[in-house]
């Protein structure tokens, strides 16, 4: 189907699921249901938590994914929807679990220079005074969750064992990443694009839940600041980032700036979003994007690469 053709089509809107991001997926789905639903396209939400959530796909021409984390972010839902002969948004089986695992996301850019903290793998026998002597204060994070669920600081080896220990309610494993002190930036990708990166400021420790989601001290510059060559160096490696993972369409990669200037990305979010409170939007804004055209940016894209 070519994306001209899109407005006389079924599109189902999957959200929700059963990850700890259950919440932040309804808000987010509900957002493109009334973006599309604006545009006068018939939509219907799909609630992936339901037994028979894919039996109600039947008929539908595009499904657009609005699910955050394991059993939605992470290639199993995209690989169901593949094998239903189903076009869907965003990044493909590959890119999606790559761009969940944080461990292995890592282990790929640093094989291919692509700065990114350096980390290891935290298990119950670790030395935790040997990886704080080895690396210093770290950000422990389970591997494979988003919105900083699980995550936390640590500089001491009491505090590093109490860290992993919450970090490993999560599923997959947990990472102990080199702590950067300075600002965190993001960059949302739409197509072969970099939208203006966007700085974050909290007055908590980092930008955890809190601060993503509930503050509203958070503060979000858009323009970040940044000067044009700054601005086009945080452009370009968060484009490298992305397309190392073979991620497609649509996302945002998350960096750090240490006191030198240097830029390091942290992580890559291939389904981000879409909430009051999201980045995406929020980048797509500052390009002249509002929130119903960002939307059927992504439907057309989505429908192109699957050609």
């Amino acid at each position: 189907m070519k994306p001209d053709q899109l407005r006389q089509s079924k599109i189902v809107v999957l959200l929700g699921g059963q990850s700890a991001e259950r919440d932040i997926s309804l808000q987010s789905g509900q957002t493109v249901v009334s973006a599309l639903q604006s545009l006068g396209f018939d939509v219907l939400a799909v609630d992936t938590a339901q037994s028979d959530w894919a039996q109600k796909l039947q008929g539908a021409s595009l499904a657009f994914i609005a699910l955050h984390g394991p059993g939605g972010e992470d290639g199993s839902v995209q690989g169901a929807l593949q094998t239903l002969g189903i076009p869907y948004t965003g990044s493909g089986v590959l890119g999606s679990a790559l761009a969940m695992d944080k461990k292995r996301c890592k282990q790929l850019w640093q094989g291919i220079g692509v700065a990114t903290p350096g980390f290891t793998t935290l298990t119950s026998s670790t030395d935790w005074q040997g990886v704080i002597d080895r690396i210093g204060k770290v950000f422990v994070k389970p591997a494979c969750e988003g919105s900083s669920l699980g995550m936390s600081t640590a500089d001491t080896a009491i505090a590093l064992q109490q860290a992993y220990e919450l970090a490993s309610q999560y599923s997959g494993e947990v990472i102990a990443e080199q702590f950067i002190d300075g600002p965190e930036y993001t960059v949302a990708i739409l197509g072969d694009s970099a939208l203006p990166s966007i700085r974050l400021e909290t007055a908590n420790e980092f930008y955890d839940y809190e601060a993503k989601y509930l503050s509203e001290e958070t503060l979000y510059q858009c323009p970040s600041g940044l000067d044009a060559r700054e601005e086009a160096d945080i452009a370009a490696l968060s484009l490298r980032a992305f397309r190392s993972l073979d991620c497609a369409v649509w996302g945002r990669v998350d960096l750090m700036r240490d006191a030198s200037g240097r830029f390091f990305v942290l992580e890559v979010n291939t389904v981000p979003g879409m909430t009051s409170h999201s980045l995406v939007p929020m980048a797509a804004a500052a390009a002249g994007i509002d929130i119903a055209a960002l939307v059927l940016r992504i439907a057309e894209l989505s429908l192109s690469e699957a050609q």
